[in-house]
């Protein structure tokens, strides 16, 4: 092994040169094998731990029942879901659906040229069919 002295004797400045280059080559190492280290133990992961769980009489939990939708057109014609329903009988479905279950929410929807007042009759009905989770849906600025 072999290597050279400076020539000059004193033991001054020119000695040591700053290094002005880095050497990138072991950081992309350290990082390559911690690419394959978590691209292999990342699957691991989400398997589950095999149990023999216990035996239970408990009720399984219910799916939620999917929400009312409850529109209003311009035309002033009422629709739950896609079902054109007629304002006389909409107490009567409202309460029907309420009795069902009145924990599931209710969204209402309303065409932009409809009067405040149509769309407070409307919350109204919902409140006295027995709902107590109301949403006003509306569409986002710049989505068309």
């Amino acid at each position: 092994m072999a290597f050279s002295l400076p020539a000059s004797s004193d033991a001054g400045e020119d000695r040591y040169q700053p290094l002005a280059e880095i050497n990138v080559t072991p950081m992309v190492d350290v990082m390559l094998v911690l690419l394959v280290i978590f691209m292999v133990t990342a699957p691991l992961l989400t398997v589950g731990v095999p149990l023999d769980l216990p035996k239970t009489q408990a009720a399984a939990i219910a799916d939620p029942k999917p929400p009312v939708i409850l529109s209003l057109n311009r035309a002033g014609e009422v629709f739950i879901g896609d079902e054109r329903i007629d304002p006389g009988d909409l107490v009567a479905r409202l309460s029907g659906l309420a009795a069902e279950d009145p924990t599931r929410i209710v969204y209402v929807r309303g065409d932009q040229t409809i009067s405040y007042a149509q769309l407070m009759e409307a919350l109204g009905v919902v409140n006295r069919a027995g709902f107590a989770k109301v949403s006003l849906v509306a569409e986002a600025v710049g989505s068309k």
